[in-house]
């Protein structure tokens, strides 16, 4: 494995950023640049094999920095809400045989036919309260991830760093945390102060990063820009989240099909130059 640059040392790779990467091909990449840190996904990974996964990783001296994802808690249905958890309790137990303590959440939209935001997010902490002692005994923290507002109605109640706080600080901070994505929050002119107060109670789970990019492809979930394409300020959130006092790795996660097209191990290698060049200061 060559020796890693020490403006990497923080670098993650998240795995949907070179999706067409297989689990091997990922880890041989990453030895050939010296990245050492990456985010998994579980639908790959479980193709995979868990245990399967976790030693390749273990044996390519890959960290693994996140697990996504678990979350979609908002179900009223009872069927549906019980088998929600179910699929959350196995999911932190993935990710601690995968060795990262740090399982991203994504919320969950309105349920058909509803309109009540409020009652979503309440049904959120009350999946967190019924999931905290099963994180907590596996050693995995949940790291609640606001998404940017346009997916409120069918991906994430949680639209706004603040909202995720509110719901995480009901809980010790070693089982609920927030995720910064500046894909999700770049907009929010409140997210500076959300950070520090993140930061303050130990609530930054994960930092991950992608380019907000215009105009938007049809469906808008594929939209996330490659490092230093769009209009996010991604050096300023970098000094954000190091002044509130997080000092672990930064993932870079961008979904967008023009880079799943083309070779994967070149991707990973511009992503990491660009990672240096845009978020580095």
């Amino acid at each position: 494995m060559t020796a890693t640059p020490p403006e990497l040392a923080r670098f993650s790779i998240n795995q949907e950023t070179v999706r067409q990467l297989s689990l091997p091909a990922l880890a041989e990449a990453c030895g050939e640049l010296g990245v050492t840190q990456a985010g998994l996904w579980r639908e790959p990974v479980r193709r995979y094999g868990v245990e399967a996964a976790a030693r390749l990783m273990r044996d390519a001296g890959l960290t693994v920095t996140s697990l996504c994802r678990g979350g979609f808690l908002t179900a009223t249905d009872p069927g549906e809400r019980r088998r929600a958890l179910d699929d959350n309790r196995a999911a932190l137990e993935e990710a601690a045989a995968l060795g990262t303590g740090t399982l991203v959440l994504v919320s969950g939209g309105l349920p058909r036919g509803s309109r009540d935001l409020r009652g979503a997010r309440e049904r959120v902490a009350d999946a967190l309260a019924e999931l905290g002692d099963h994180a907590a005994a596996v050693g995995v923290r949940m790291a609640l991830e606001p998404l940017h507002p346009m997916f409120a109605s069918d991906r994430c109640v949680v639209s706004t760093l603040g909202q995720a706080l509110d719901l995480a600080e009901r809980f010790p901070p070693d089982q609920v945390g927030v995720v910064v994505d500046t894909y999700h929050l770049w907009w929010d002119d409140q997210a500076p102060g959300h950070i520090a107060r993140a930061g303050s109670t130990g609530r930054i789970a994960a930092f991950q990063l992608a380019d907000w990019v215009t105009p938007l492809p049809e469906g808008v979930l594929l939209g996330r820009g490659q490092l230093g394409d769009g209009c996010v300020d991604l050096r300023h959130f970098r000094s954000l989240v190091d002044a509130a006092g997080y000092r672990g790795p930064v993932e870079v996660e961008i979904f967008n099909p023009g880079l799943w097209a083309r070779d994967g191990t070149e991707v990973l290698a511009q992503t990491a130059r660009r990672y240096v060049r845009h978020a580095l200061g």
